[in-house]
Formats: structure tokens, sequence, C-alpha cells
């Protein structure tokens, strides 16, 4: 199975929607809270290519995007490949 790492903050919906899809496809996900840890925040812009949003979606260290774009490589079939399914 593919290591998964998301950039999350509290109360974020887009957050617990990603949260929600990676859960239902069983994977184990390393979640880093940045609104706890804010020291944690650079790290996540800079490998996210700028992008400052959250969440913000590693699979196997390659950026995946956010929460939208993690739901459209699901719609296009491609997500199960992605996470070694």
């Amino acid at each position: 199975m593919a290591k998964v790492e998301i950039y999350t903050k509290a109360f974020c919906p887009y957050c617990a929607r990603a949260m929600k899809l990676l859960s239902s496809k069983g994977v184990a996900v390393e979640e880093t809270d940045i609104g706890m840890d804010t020291s944690r925040r650079g790290e996540m812009i800079e490998r996210a290519g700028g992008r400052t949003t959250v969440p913000q979606i590693f699979i196997d260290g390659a950026h995946v995007g956010g929460s939208d774009d993690l739901a459209a490589l699901e719609r296009a079939g491609k997500l199960d490949a992605m996470l070694g399914r």
C-alpha cells in the first residue's frame, strides 16, 4: 500500500472530505495538522510547489494536490492504482 500524507487544519470541510475518501479506501494516512503545528506550514508550502491551501495530499511522496484533485483522480479511476490497490 502506498504512503499517504495529508496536511490539514481543524474544521476544514475539504480536509474532512479528502480524509473520508481515503478512509473509504482503507488507507492509513499520515496527517499533519498545520493549525496545531505551524512550523510544518512552510514545509507543506515548499512540498506543494507554493500552494498554501489545505488539504495538500501526497501519495508516495508525489504531490496530488487538494481535495478536488483527489476526487478527480477517483472519478477518473486512477486513485486505486496510485494507492497500490
